[in-house]
């Protein structure tokens, strides 16, 4: 296996892992989605993504980084936001590996953290999180989170 950080003009070696990691969250296939998506933030430089191709030479898995800008810190820390190997690569440390490439990653850019969510009921990544080290965090009892639908669907 080797981990890779891809450029721009990369982008669709991850096209279709990002297609797959939506499906698996219950939204439709859209290639043309997924490769403008992840094109556009590559351009934009709004993330980092780090890809893991198999023994084989094909794409296995990957995991999407959006900065996240602390003000009153003045550093800036991860929100590692998307994680997925595809199914014919689990169950070979592929998960494992792109989590800490991409802690190395944060790092070497002198953040002091990175962040992460998972659904609910995902409980095999929970596992996985808590066994490289990730905690649990209660809700901040020191600020109350808003939100506001801007967009009607």
């Amino acid at each position: 296996m080797q981990i890779k950080r891809i450029t721009p003009s990369e982008y669709q070696l991850v096209a279709g892992l990002f297609d797959q990691y939506r499906v698996f969250y219950k939204q439709p296939s859209d290639i043309r989605l997924a490769e403008n998506f992840i094109k556009e933030r590559l351009e934009n430089k709004e993330s980092v993504i780090f890809l893991a191709l198999g023994d084989d030479g094909k794409p296995a898995g990957f995991t999407q980084l959006y900065p996240l800008i602390s003000s009153v810190r003045a550093i800036k820390n991860w929100l590692l936001n998307d994680l997925y190997v595809d199914a014919a690569y689990r169950k070979q440390g592929i998960g494992e590996a792109l989590i800490k490439t991409a802690m190395d990653f944060a790092k070497e850019q002198g953040s002091a953290y990175v962040k992460l969510e998972t659904a609910y009921d995902n409980y095999t990544a929970q596992s996985l999180y808590e066994a490289i080290g990730f905690k649990k965090q209660e809700p901040d009892t020191g600020y109350f989170n808003y939100r506001i639908e801007v967009s009607e669907k």
